[in-house]
């Protein structure tokens, strides 16, 4: 569809960026927080430990004022459960209250709306080895932070983001270093999807509650949703297509908004004997969940083709090889990639936004989107006219989609200043501000404003308009 006229970007627009407790802040045993699944992980090899990060819980009045130059609207961050909750569940860390209500604080004294992402892959070492995801109790254990969270920061968090990227942590947590298969465990589908179960479960208590706690706030879900192509126009393509849509997309939304499984899925459950166990009360609470808005992740689409039944399972958030009997991964001839291999699809992001729109009809905010690469200091200037390419494609297509009546709450790239990926180190770098260290040793910390800052501070000015 091609308009003649495009709308504006609503005037309320939350224009900001996004980080992760433990990917950003550093000081992982600081203060009295407690290990995290994250902090005792065998780590890649070459990349940062996650004990300094950009060492943003230090330097955080630094960041935000450099977020509130640019002119941020809001300031998507994680609340670390290990910083409040050491041990998951019992005593309450004051030091960790203390530090998050000064991140808040800051963010509000320049006007910057906290969008608090309330679980970002890392489940607390504590409760990991009661079983994490595997036990049902792991309901109650985050329903109880949830409520730690809401007493504490309530009366002045309005936008709230309960589980990233779920969707990631099913299919590809062994990558995440979240995933915690019970020894002996013999059928993984069945165990990896009763996790799953309790995370939806968890995600749908988390929501009612902060409808009961606190009536003016909003929240709603964050995964990573790619909308999936058939590789060509044979029926058996878009069958694998609405397969791999289903499994990788539609089965976290559909939960999130009407509280029911999605059939496809559930089949492909059902078809392997790994169909979750469902408590009683479970479908009642995952009904009553009343997301206000969706919240997603959007880096590039994904291509498939019929399964040829021979497919390895693997791959990372933006690359699958496939499931045997369900899909087989196509590398898409019409699309470039990033340096590190992604598919880049600006027009993939409108066709995502409008896909997921007319399914849910629920407000949107794009919790990331963003190009990973090499990013060079030299003389103390980083001249990145990629990232800046691929965000203006990008931010030029979600008007398009608003223009579709699709409608947009906010954007918030990936990521607001360099942090350590999640498995690919901080020589993959996102931020609109460099820091000054490597995976290879920790350097000055310093901040250094990108040519993206210049030119993303003036994209905000405009409301979008000033793409230039």
């Amino acid at each position: 569809m091609q308009h003649k006229t495009l709308k504006p970007f609503p005037k309320d627009f939350l224009w900001g960026a996004s980080t992760s407790a433990y990917q950003v802040e550093g000081a992982n045993l600081t203060d009295g927080k407690g290990p995290s699944c994250q902090d005792v992980k065998e780590l890649p090899a070459g990349t940062a430990s996650l004990d300094i990060c950009a060492d943003h819980y230090h330097r955080y009045k630094e960041d935000i004022a450099l977020m509130a130059e640019m002119g941020f609207k809001t300031y998507r961050f994680s609340i670390a459960w290990t910083r409040l909750l050491p041990n998951g569940t019992g005593e309450v860390n004051q030091k960790g209250i203390d530090h998050y209500n000064d991140v808040i604080n800051e963010c509000l004294k320049y006007n910057i709306q906290p969008l608090v992402t309330m679980f970002h892959f890392d489940m607390p070492d504590a409760l990991d080895k009661r079983g994490s995801w595997s036990n049902p109790d792991s309901v109650d254990w985050f329903v109880n932070f949830a409520k730690v969270m809401f007493e504490n920061f309530g009366d002045r968090v309005k936008y709230w983001l309960t589980i990233n990227e779920q969707n990631m942590l099913t299919l590809v947590g062994p990558v995440i270093g979240t995933l915690r298969i019970p020894e002996g465990t013999t059928n993984v589908l069945k165990e990896t999807y009763q996790q799953n179960h309790h995370m939806l479960v968890a995600q749908a208590k988390a929501m009612e509650l902060c409808h009961k706690m606190l009536p003016d706030a909003k929240i709603g879900p964050a995964p990573n949703i790619s909308l999936v192509y058939p590789a060509s126009c044979k029926p058996e393509d878009i069958l694998a297509a609405q397969n791999f849509n289903a499994i990788r997309n539609w089965l976290y939304l559909d939960m999130a908004v009407y509280g029911k499984y999605n059939n496809l899925v559930w089949s492909w459950l059902e078809e392997n004997d790994a169909t979750p166990e469902i408590h009683p009360g479970d479908m009642e609470a995952l009904a009553n969940a009343h997301p206000d808005f969706i919240g997603f992740n959007y880096y590039s689409t994904a291509t498939v083709e019929a399964s040829d039944g021979n497919e390895k399972e693997g791959g990372d958030q933006q690359s699958s090889a496939g499931i045997p009997g369900v899909y087989k991964s196509f590398k898409n001839p019409n699309l470039p990639r990033t340096e590190f291999n992604w598919e880049i699809d600006p027009v993939g992001f409108r066709n995502t936004l409008r896909e997921v729109y007319s399914r849910y009809h629920l407000p949107i905010v794009i919790t990331e989107n963003g190009l990973g690469a090499y990013d060079k200091l030299e003389d103390g200037r980083i001249h990145d006219p990629y990232r800046i390419n691929y965000l203006r494609q990008h931010i030029e297509q979600m008007r398009l989609a608003i223009t579709d009546d699709v409608e947009m709450m906010g954007y918030c790239p990936w990521s607001a200043i360099d942090l350590v990926s999640t498995h690919e180190g901080i020589r993959k770098r996102y931020g609109f501000i460099y820091v000054d260290t490597t995976d290879e040793k920790v350097g000055t910390l310093n901040r250094y404003r990108k040519d993206s800052f210049y030119w993303y501070k003036k994209v905000i000015a405009s409301n979008g308009e000033d793409l230039d």
